[in-house]
């Protein structure tokens, strides 16, 4: 299986066209997962800038200044209104997009030089991987108001196998995050209340995007799978309310945030068990306000 992919001429990468062959074989026995010592728990959603605070979750009511022209009646709206009130009324500005591409398998020759490889462990062994800076994109500063929201499109190809002469559960979890660089973070003495040491220049966000497949497999059973989805933004993962709330920043530190240029690189960490082979393409989109 190969990914195509286009290089622009600053040397901006895009996906182009995906071709990409899918087998399958599916197994014909099917039983009951029931053995807890098997399951895995899932973390709970945790706050974050993509996650709205307590006060943003309530449902939208009518703003109260309806029939004005729509530049008062942004000012009028509070967060209880409409949750968001900083970006309530505003145009949508497109700001960029990347990729990334993770290959899993049981070696790594010729790799794509930009892409991740990962050789996986023997079955019924774990494989864990974790990559950084494998997309990015840089946005100049003033080039939004409130807000940096994303659109995530992963194209996952995954073959789970299991050689052995036992029932078993593949598993496959991915966890993309997002690094976040702007001379604001850089501020000497200003220290990130998530980690509890300074910002250094940048903070790490996660994205409501995390996926764990789990699939029963048969005795000797192997087969390919293709699946495609994409998850939007709720909050953002970077926001003026965040950045006071959650990262400490004073509100001069915030306008200047936002008047400084700002790069935003593409990170995955996950693990995977049973599975044979996967290529994991991951498409980034940056909106904002």
């Amino acid at each position: 299986m190969n990914l195509f992919r286009t290089n622009s001429a600053a040397g901006k990468r895009a996906a182009g066209a995906l071709l990409i062959a899918v087998t399958a074989a599916a197994a014909a026995t099917v039983w009951a997962y029931t053995r807890p010592a098997e399951q895995i728990q899932l973390e709970p959603v945790r706050q974050g800038a993509d996650i709205p605070s307590d006060g943003r979750q309530r449902k939208l009511q009518r703003a109260t200044a309806k029939s004005a022209p729509l530049a008062l009646a942004a000012a009028a709206v509070s967060d209880d209104d409409v949750g968001d009130a900083d970006s309530f009324g505003r145009n949508l500005r497109w700001l960029g997009l990347t990729d990334m591409l993770v290959e899993l398998g049981d070696s790594c020759p010729g790799s794509d030089p930009e892409a991740g490889c990962q050789v996986l462990n023997p079955a019924p062994a774990f494989t864990g991987f974790a990559f950084e800076d494998l997309g990015r994109i840089t946005l100049p500063g003033k080039s939004t108001h409130s807000l940096l929201c994303y659109w995530f499109s992963p194209v996952l190809t995954v073959r789970y196998a299991n050689p052995t002469a036992s029932q078993a559960i593949a598993r496959l979890r991915l966890s993309p995050t997002l690094t976040v660089e702007n001379p604001v973070l850089a501020t000497p003495g200003l220290i990130d209340p998530t980690t509890g040491v300074p910002f250094g220049g940048k903070l790490i966000t996660g994205m409501t995007s995390s996926e764990l497949f789990e699939v029963p497999l048969a005795p000797g059973v192997a087969f390919t799978e293709r699946t495609r989805d994409s998850a939007v933004c709720i909050a953002g993962f970077v926001n003026r309310k965040a950045l006071a709330e959650t990262y400490g920043l004073s509100e001069a530190q915030i306008k200047e945030f936002f008047k400084k240029p700002t790069t935003v690189r593409l990170n995955i960490s996950g693990s995977a068990q049973y599975v044979e082979s996967a290529q994991l393409y991951f498409g980034l989109r940056i909106i904002g306000d």
